[in-house]
């Protein structure tokens, strides 16, 4: 597409190749083959995400979460291989940021998150070196592991910043991951976990359950505590709290960073205060242009920002599209269902699985708070397959929603 060109031919724009982008493009193309999508994504490279917590932790290797972007685009969807740098939604218009439009009927805007390292001083100058990694970049995952396997002894830190960020419970997973190999091969570590929250999860049952798993550890928690500056030289990190500023000594860092919406979403017509996609948190429709949806991380619905929420959430999006296109489909609305799998070792897993209002809504007649060896597998090997095979082609698993489980408290 030269810088100049304008097309105007899509039905269907969806903006962002990852997760969201690639469902909502794949099953839309499913139904109607013919239908003009087109996806807007920069990138050649596609990351299974979820699973670099088992690579910080040596469950799966680093290339396992890699595909080529080819590989998972819709065939007869139209690539569009450019960034984008605004809205016009009067105008049912995109501008890429190599200066052309792109027209469109509907819109779709699943363009993830950012990740705002620079927001923590002095933190991209030490990532990946000075015992500072973090498993939310594909190139450090491996690193966590190598710090874990090299640790001899001494002060650990875990850091978790300000709500929300993709899959809350990624900070803890790679703290647990950890501890289990220390004590495995009888390493004597002091594991500090520094959350700016108030609690080890927000659904209360599960925190109850996770705060027991901490205990078991011996890992000292430091709730209101929120990462501003590190010294990867002089192995010391800066946190704010309620009473001031508090310097801790480390020898090995594991830094979650703040995330918020895209820059050019924030900047948006599309956007609410917080910068978010505002939609019906049902629906998944734009508050004020009903031929726009948002889902995935982007979208201010109130919800855990996890892969399977997304499962949850795409088909909502495409049933409503082919409906407003004139078939005739069920339509679908999204209840807020979000699944955790927390890594609390190798080898099992808590599966916390909620819906909007904390409501508790485990898939299998189990105690969900008690980890399993079962989830461990679906984590380590269902799941990827699931991701690669079922979700990115646009398939809806078709799974009935789960039921509440009467007697567990919020």
């Amino acid at each position: 597409m030269s810088a100049k060109e304008t097309s105007s031919n899509h039905v269907i724009v969806v903006v962002g190749g990852g997760a969201a982008g690639l469902s909502v493009a794949a099953g839309l193309l499913r139904q109607q083959p013919d239908l003009a999508v087109a996806v807007i994504e920069p990138s050649d490279d596609h990351y299974y995400q979820p699973g670099w917590t088992l690579v910080g932790g040596g469950a799966m290797t680093a290339a396992e979460t890699h595909h080529q972007e080819s590989d998972s685009m819709p065939k007869s969807a139209h690539w569009i291989k450019d960034s984008v740098q605004s809205f016009q939604p009067e105008k049912n218009q995109v501008t890429l940021g190599s200066g052309a439009t792109v027209d469109y009927k509907y819109l779709v805007v699943a363009a993830g998150l950012q990740i705002d390292w620079h927001k923590i001083e002095g933190l991209p100058e030490t990532l990946g070196k000075n015992g500072v990694t973090s498993n939310y970049r594909f190139d450090l995952a491996p690193y966590t592991w190598e710090l874990t396997q090299k640790f001899k002894g001494g002060k650990a830190l875990f850091t978790q910043p300000p709500m929300p960020i993709k899959c809350a419970g990624a900070p803890q997973k790679a703290m647990y991951l950890s501890a289990d190999h220390w004590r495995r091969n009888g390493i004597a570590a002091e594991t500090h976990f520094y959350n700016q929250g108030g609690a080890m999860f927000g659904v209360p049952a599960y925190a109850q359950a996770l705060d027991g798993i901490v205990a078991d550890y011996g890992i000292h928690t430091h709730f209101g505590h929120n990462l501003v500056k590190v010294d990867g030289d002089a192995k010391k990190a800066t946190f704010a709290t309620a009473e001031g500023e508090t310097v801790v000594d480390f020898d090995m860092l594991h830094v979650v960073p703040p995330q918020s919406a895209p820059d050019f979403i924030k900047a948006s017509p599309l956007s609410g205060d917080a910068g978010w996609v505002t939609v019906d948190k049902h629906n998944l429709q734009h508050t004020k242009f009903d031929n726009i949806y948002a889902l995935g991380d982007c979208a201010d619905t109130p919800n855990a920002k996890t892969a399977a929420a997304i499962r949850r959430q795409f088909p909502v999006v495409v049933s409503s599209l082919l409906n407003q296109l004139g078939h005739s489909v069920k339509t679908e609305t999204y209840d807020g269902y979000g699944a955790c799998p927390l890594t609390t070792s190798k080898g099992k897993v808590l599966l916390a699985e909620f819906r909007y209002d904390g409501e508790i809504v485990p898939s299998f007649p189990l105690d969900p708070r008690v980890p399993r060896r079962m989830n461990w597998i679906m984590k380590r090997r269902f799941f990827p397959w699931l991701y690669w095979n079922i979700m990115l082609r646009g398939k809806d698993w078709n799974k009935p929603a789960p039921k509440p489980r009467p007697g567990l408290v919020k």
